[in-house]
């Protein structure tokens, strides 16, 4: 129990050319002179001058006494200019050897080199971006005090009051501050219009709220005996986790709003995120259960049967995290008496993997654009370590938090993380690189009729 009020494809056996292009263009040079350079060419040959040059050198060592007289070498000499005897050679061949070309043009090469060459190492600062005040933020490792919407708002529970933060301009506005009687807040969940927001109540009742505007919409109500410490939304689907241990799915749209139960666990939920298909529901709770939930065999006359239990973690599971790259691989995190991350096959139950972290997994995060897992923990250290999938080599520990990190949020753009922890203290991080810049659109053609090829 938690501290509450604290694939391989075989590889080919043929060897290809590393430039193919180089092997076709060679071939195609030898097919088009069809010629071997070094055969003599008879036609373009002086056989009398070879002759000569090849019979006088013997003739000069028979007679040395002629071939050493000054006279005779005078007229040798003149002779040889006069008749351009001076040459040196004596074969003679048909071309002169062409220069030699590259196989594959300057440019085409230099553009390869280039998409071959290797990524440059992504630089992940070991330090927060930006730090805020964040009091009276309550140190429970079953509730979830932070959540950044699509419309790049940040929403934080501090005490009986939500507070919204833009990452746009750093404006910080207040949402809401229920009555002592139903506080304090114990989790908050952005819809996924980035606009409505959920928010649960020690008092076990959920308010739904339009941020523009900030007007309660509605309270949910009848569902849960005590706290809601977990929140998630599937469409218009708002699933509820309570410390009854039910799991409650919540039609927003309808007065009856109680559509579905899911019950398995018999202590608190303090972990409930669906898939990005919305077919699967995984949900952790204080009983160290992992239950994996299918969507289509959902019942509103009777409680649901889970579609997977798993018992692996020796201590309560809240940290979930569904793989962006991979539909059926999810990421669990267990606390103080696990402390491993596991991975798993939701569509088998397998358990893939399993990491001892040294430390309380209290969250998890996916990597939108890399193969990459970020945690955040508790004692000795604190930190947020960043593991490299699926060797789980560590990449980066980042601390600066002084205490268990309970809390981590990603950014829209997938990049900027934010955490909270004991310390009262919301830190961003840079962890994940910065965003890709946008391609502008095409421009469009204005032109009346530019879509006809003619008119008729």
């Amino acid at each position: 129990m938690e501290t509450g009020a604290m694939n391989s494809s075989a590889s080919s056996t043929k060897t290809k050319s590393r430039f193919p292009l180089q092997d076709q263009l060679l071939q195609k040079r030898n097919s088009r002179e069809n010629l071997d350079r070094f055969i003599p060419n008879r036609s373009a040959m002086d056989f009398d001058y070879a002759h000569t040059m090849l019979t006088d050198a013997k003739k000069g060592k028979e007679n040395p006494a002629l071939s050493s007289s000054p006279a005779r070498e005078a007229y040798r000499k003149q002779l040889a200019e006069t008749f351009n005897m001076n040459r040196t050679r004596i074969l003679a061949f048909k071309n002169k050897p062409p220069t030699p070309v590259d196989a594959i043009p300057q440019e085409f090469s230099a553009t390869t080199h280039q998409v071959k060459a290797a990524k440059p190492r992504r630089h992940i600062p070991q330090t927060s971006e930006r730090t805020l005040d964040a009091p009276d933020l309550v140190d429970d490792y079953y509730l979830n005090l932070l959540d950044w919407g699509s419309s790049n708002v940040l929403s934080i529970a501090l005490g009986s009051t939500v507070y919204l933060w833009d990452a746009s301009d750093g404006n910080t506005s207040e949402l809401v501050t229920v009555d002592e009687e139903m506080g304090p807040v114990t989790s908050v969940k952005w819809a996924p219009d980035g606009r409505h927001i959920a928010v649960g109540l020690n008092n076990s009742e959920v308010q739904l709220w339009d941020s523009t505007s900030n007007r309660m919409l509605r309270t949910l109500k009848g569902g849960h005996g005590s706290r809601v410490g977990a929140l998630d939304w599937n469409n218009h689907i708002l699933t509820t986790g309570g410390m009854d241990g039910q799991i409650i799915n919540n039609d927003v749209r309808v007065r009856s709003h109680i559509v579905e139960t899911y019950q398995g666990h018999h202590q608190e939920v303090c972990g409930l995120k669906w898939s990005a298909s919305g077919s699967q529901l995984a949900s952790g709770g204080n009983d160290n259960l992992l239950h994996i939930w299918d969507r289509s065999m959902a019942s509103s006359n009777a409680p649901t049967q889970w579609l997977h239990r798993m018992e692996d973690h020796t201590a309560a599971v809240k940290a979930l995290a569904w793989c962006p790259f991979q539909g059926n691989l999810l990421a669990t995190g267990g606390g103080g008496g696990d402390r491993t991350i596991k991975f798993w096959n939701t569509h088998t139950g397998a358990c893939l993997n399993s990491i001892d972290t040294g430390s309380q997994v209290c969250a998890l995060l996916w990597n939108k654009n890399e193969r990459e897992l970020l945690s955040s923990h508790g004692f000795t250290q604190n930190q947020l370590t960043l593991w490299k999938y699926p060797s789980m080599v560590k990449m980066a520990e980042l601390t600066g938090h002084t205490s268990r990190v309970l809390f981590m949020s990603q950014s829209p753009d997938g990049c900027t993380v934010a955490s909270a922890a004991g310390d009262e203290t919301l830190r961003f991080w840079n962890v994940f690189g910065t965003p890709e810049v946008a391609k502008p659109a095409p421009k469009t053609v204005t032109e009346p009729f530019a879509h006809l090829n003619r008119i008729r």
